[in-house]
């Protein structure tokens, strides 16, 4: 088995870290503008990764874009973890990522909706949870029905990002509350259709502002279907799957930069009389989060390599952000320690990777519901 990264992959990786420290971190209490990067900030960064050959990274290469593999962007995302001013939740700074659902939406759905937002044209969000439906899609009370050549959507969806900037949202509602998931079915509905609202902004402890939508007797034409009714469900799965992944790989950005600020201060600051680098407590926090690092990374590169050989990976993405996200959050926690007082600051990324980090232990899967998803793998697979 070979555990090292091709090399081309390991130079691009090298790239795109000494682009993050030189350019980025110097900078990144002074990139937010409210939840959102500065627009000149963002404009500066984008431009910067046009020229460097980072565009459109998971756009197939048939749409114009570089159709990088997995291992590939959870590299890229792996080192944007390492900082701050890059939104936890939003679009990089690598171009427009459109979902894969609307690679899935045929030719005539692709000129309205895929190619303005692959050209920077149009925006969307994904509209999925509910108020009483969040880890558990069978209980989406959201529904759609057929009446002639339209449906008529009611409901309501809660925590929805990037819903403010939208010009469309890739909507999953049942169209047959019998079939539970598998009556699930996807949408494409204009934000600015009669009946559709944003009703508030919703203010978190990471700075996000995710969105409450409601849908009231919303009209929308059958060839905003994508695909066919009860394909919802299926149609979202690879893009749940691979930001599962890429929780994993955010994670891994946080825990390395806990691990060189860690280091870094442990080794200036002293205490009666002693580094902090020289205190068996404080070494076994660094040393703590370094294996727990090591384990993750291993983790996370073999859950992309498999996606990237066609091979099922719902169980490795259930891992990986289960581990991704507690260990990353315990890593953010440890650095804090380490700091003190200090580490409660602003001036330092700390509390917002604790903040961050802490969050992502809830959203896109909480630990609880991904702990009984593989418990039915475990049970099955080690059974005799």
């Amino acid at each position: 088995m070979d555990f090292e990264l091709p090399e081309e992959l390991r130079l691009m990786q090298e790239q795109i870290r000494r682009f993050v420290d030189k350019e980025i971190i110097p900078t990144e209490r002074d990139a937010y503008e409210g939840p959102d990067m500065k627009p000149e900030v963002r404009a500066k960064l984008e431009a910067q990764m046009k020229e460097m050959g980072y565009w459109l990274i998971t756009v197939p290469e048939e749409y114009g874009g570089l159709g990088m593999g997995l291992l590939a962007r959870v590299l890229l995302w792996e080192e944007m973890g390492r900082t701050i001013a890059i939104p936890a939740r939003k679009t990089q700074i690598f171009g427009p990522e459109p979902s894969p659902i609307l690679f899935q939406l045929n030719e005539e759905q692709r000129k309205d909706y895929l190619y303005p937002v692959i050209s920077g044209e149009k925006d969307c969000c994904f509209a999925l949870t509910e108020p009483d439906a969040g880890s558990d899609p069978a209980a989406i009370r959201s529904t759609a029905v057929r009446e002639g050549d339209y449906y008529v959507i009611n409901g309501y969806k809660r925590f929805i990002t990037n819903a403010q900037h939208a010009d469309f949202v890739q909507l999953l509602v049942s169209t047959d509350k019998s079939k539970g998931a598998r009556g699930i079915s996807a949408f494409l509905v204009d934000m600015d259709t009669p009946g559709v609202s944003i009703v508030r902004a919703q203010q978190t402890m990471m700075d996000d502002e995710p969105c409450e939508l409601a849908f009231d007797n919303v009209r929308v034409h059958v060839s905003k279907l994508i695909g066919r009714e009860g394909d919802g469900f299926k149609l979202a799965q690879d893009w749940i799957n691979t930001g599962r992944i890429r929780h994993g790989a955010r994670g891994l950005g946080v825990m390395r930069r806990c691990l060189e600020m860690g280091t870094d201060y442990a080794k200036q600051r002293e205490t009666f009389g002693k580094k902090l680098a020289d205190r068996q407590a404080v070494q076994w926090m660094l040393v703590d989060t370094h294996l727990d690092l090591e384990q993750l990374r291993l983790a996370v590169y073999r859950a992309a390599w498999r996606y990237d050989q066609g091979m099922d990976v719902r169980h490795d993405a259930f891992a990986v952000k289960m581990l991704g996200d507690r260990l990353s959050f315990q890593a953010a926690d440890r650095c804090l320690q380490i700091h003190g007082g200090i580490g409660f600051t602003k001036e330092l990324p700390i509390e917002k990777f604790w903040r961050d980090q802490r969050s992502m232990m809830v959203t896109e899967g909480p630990e609880e519901v991904l702990r009984m998803s593989l418990a039915r793998h475990v049970l099955d697979h080690y059974a005799p």
